[in-house]
């Protein structure tokens, strides 16, 4: 249903029709949205869940799409709440750059711009999905390597491998060559932190490869993830965000709910709960057994 909904968000003629009787703020529940990939699913249920717990009647509409039906959908009330990312949400709204690798100036920034939609930024949980540079511990131990300064000195021996558009991002190759000093041997070619280069990372073809932080696959094959210490990336903590006519209805225990669950996720965390998903675990049942173990919700196994 929402889905054909979210079509009249881009087609003129829609704007004829009235909004009132498909709003999801006046139906006394959560509508809780997601974007259209397994992480941002499986955040939006261990949320809900949490508010279920806690009493809310909970709507879902998870895997709707991009932000440019995601963010339209929550700021026209056809959904209440996403679990956003304080990078991406800022770059969105304010324009592509306009987040940086300062946690506090780019939350402030993007409570800002959502403000006028009449949506509220919740807590900031400590995990973060950035960009990521990884090498295996073997590569890790023998030069040395804990962050991205220490391969400055080593990089002119060294093989990367990420997505082709890595050559002309400011935050992949040309960031790293500006900010880092970094020069790599030699520039591979492959996908965007996916099984080819996991593959090639552990086979040895590559020595350092972008992945994503919160991938599972990182700690599955024992990978080190560089700490970014001149914070070339721009932060990317899951950051709840909700409209503000849901929490003036249901009160402030609604955001206790969700800040609890973020005070509790870290990115090690949400790695952990990723790779359990990518190896066929139901985002729901992940969710309901990370929330239980946590003591989030009651454990009912």
């Amino acid at each position: 249903m929402l889905a054909s909904l979210l079509v009249c968000l881009v087609v003129v003629a829609c704007e004829q029709t009235p909004r009132t009787d498909r709003s999801a703020l006046t139906d006394g529940a959560v509508t809780v949205g997601s974007f259209n990939f397994p992480e941002s699913v499986l955040l939006a249920e261990l949320y809900a869940q949490a508010m279920e717990a806690a009493g809310y009647r909970v709507e879902r509409e998870l895997g709707l799409g991009t932000r440019e039906l995601v963010i339209p959908a929550l700021a026209d009330g056809l959904i209440e709440f996403v679990p956003e990312y304080t990078g991406s949400g800022l770059d969105f709204l304010a324009g592509a750059g306009a987040a940086t690798g300062d946690p506090d100036l780019t939350y402030r920034a993007l409570a800002q711009h959502l403000q006028p939609l009449r949506v509220v930024v919740l807590d900031a949980s400590e995990a973060q999905d950035q960009n990521g540079f990884a090498v295996t511990a073997e590569t890790a131990g023998r030069f040395g390597l804990e962050t991205l300064s220490d391969l400055a000195a080593v990089s002119s021996q060294l093989t990367f491998g990420g997505p082709p558009e890595c050559h002309d991002r400011p935050r992949c190759i040309p960031g790293l060559e500006d900010t880092y000093g970094i020069t790599f041997d030699e520039v591979v070619e492959l996908d965007s932190g996916g099984p080819l280069t996991v593959s090639a990372l552990l086979q040895g073809t590559i020595d350092v490869a972008l992945l994503f932080t919160t991938d599972g696959e990182i700690d599955q094959n024992g990978f080190v993830l560089l700490e970014d210490d001149r914070r070339l990336q721009p932060v990317e903590h899951v950051t709840p965000v909700i409209r503000a006519e849901t929490v003036s209805r249901l009160g402030p225990g609604i955001e206790q709910v969700v800040n609890e669950v973020s005070a509790a996720l870290t990115t090690k965390a949400l790695r952990s709960l990723n790779a359990e998903v990518a190896l066929g675990e139901d985002p729901a049942g992940v969710a309901a057994s990370w929330l239980a173990a946590n003591g989030l919700v009651e454990d009912l196994g």
